[in-house]
């Protein structure tokens, strides 16, 4: 099997050009939190180190619990129960597996958004099936077996409201596809009201057949580096990919589950961080249009940016002011850069002064 070069290998480049920039690097280019998790989960974690036995496959009773009280109270999807919801090691890991998981192959179609995180492309491959990029149901090759949705998505921000996803839904169920529904961003709205579930029973109707959600914790409780991440919904599409991985000993640390059962009962840590990425924004995407830029940032992490060059020429603008950025390339789109949000707040307030010369 012939995997592509890693996308963010390549920016060694662009990379060096920006940090011999005078007032040094600023990196961008990545969704990786900075700031400090919170310490009620610290604590959480330090609580829980006798982890002398194994962890269960499927999670411990407390996470799964946890996580069926946080679908009812913060997404508003009620009736999650212990075999609705499978605890995964952060959520990249389960995006690159679910195809192999759920017995995907040769002849099966994967298919994920036009602009899209490229570990759905590559979680297809490996399963041995063939990936395809599709936005519109009509669109939908024969043989499609799974459909990714990312909403919010990385990198564009867009959001499917309640209609979108119903249509989605609706096709999906009269030709038996699965559909799993990457929902990691969805507490980060700034443009829209909601970024709603696949789960949402104005989307569902009360029936969870063919649909999973996946989350992590990464981004709203700072929780990169735990890996504490989830799926949830049909327990048919849960317990074949529990299954699997039994036999592939994926299992998240017990301490991590713990730290994730008291991360998804904290609401106050999540508020406090959205505010600190709202203000981020506030002062960076103003800078980036004055720059010249068109932004569009209805919801996440990123600011899907473009001055109407190429690509790879706004990576190389942007290197020499210091700045480092993903190029719209690693996501299917040669006229954009993805601008991210998660830098400190001296680096983000140096970016906006640099931008705006």
């Amino acid at each position: 099997m012939l995997l592509p070069e890693f996308p963010w290998d390549t920016l060694a480049g662009a990379k060096a050009r920006a940090a011999v920039h005078p007032g040094g690097l600023i990196d961008l280019s990545v969704g990786s939190p900075v700031d400090a998790t919170p310490p009620i989960i610290q604590q959480a974690l330090r609580d829980a180190t006798d982890a002398h036995a194994y962890p269960t496959n499927h999670g411990t009773a407390e996470a799964r619990a946890a996580i069926a009280e946080w679908f009812a109270r913060v997404r508003g999807v009620p009736g999650i129960g212990d075999e609705h919801v499978l605890v995964t090691v952060g959520s990249k890991e389960l995006v690159a597996g679910l195809p192999l998981q759920l017995g995907l192959g040769a002849g099966d179609v994967v298919v994920h958004p036009s602009i899209a995180y490229p570990t759905y492309d590559i979680g297809a491959r490996i399963a041995g099936a063939e990936p395809v990029p599709a936005d519109d149901p009509d669109d939908w090759p024969e043989a499609t077996r799974l459909v990714w949705l990312n909403s919010p998505s990385n990198p564009t921000g867009a959001v499917l409201g309640v209609d979108a996803l119903r249509r989605v839904v609706q096709a999906a169920r009269e030709r038996g596809i699965v559909v799993a529904s990457d929902e990691c961003y969805a507490l980060l709205p700034w443009e829209v009201d909601e970024a709603p579930s696949i789960l949402d029973p104005r989307v569902t109707d009360g029936d969870l057949t063919g649909l999973v959600s996946v989350y992590s914790l990464s981004k709203q409780s700072n929780l990169a580096g735990y890996r504490a991440a989830f799926i949830a919904g049909d327990p048919r599409v849960v317990q074949r990919a529990l299954a699997v991985r039994k036999h592939l000993g994926l299992m998240a640390p017990s301490p991590v589950q713990h730290a994730l059962a008291v991360a998804l009962g904290d609401g106050e840590h999540v508020t406090v961080q959205r505010e600190r990425y709202r203000a981020r924004r506030a002062l960076l995407l103003p800078a980036l249009e004055q720059r010249g830029f068109r932004v569009s940032s209805d919801a996440g992490l990123y600011l899907w940016s473009t001055d109407g060059t190429d690509a790879l020429e706004q990576l190389d603008s942007l290197a020499k002011l210091g700045i480092l950025v993903a190029p719209g390339t690693f996501y299917g789109d040669r006229t954009r850069v993805r601008v991210a949000l998660t830098a400190s707040d001296e680096h983000i307030a140096a970016a906006a002064a640099r931008l705006r010369g």
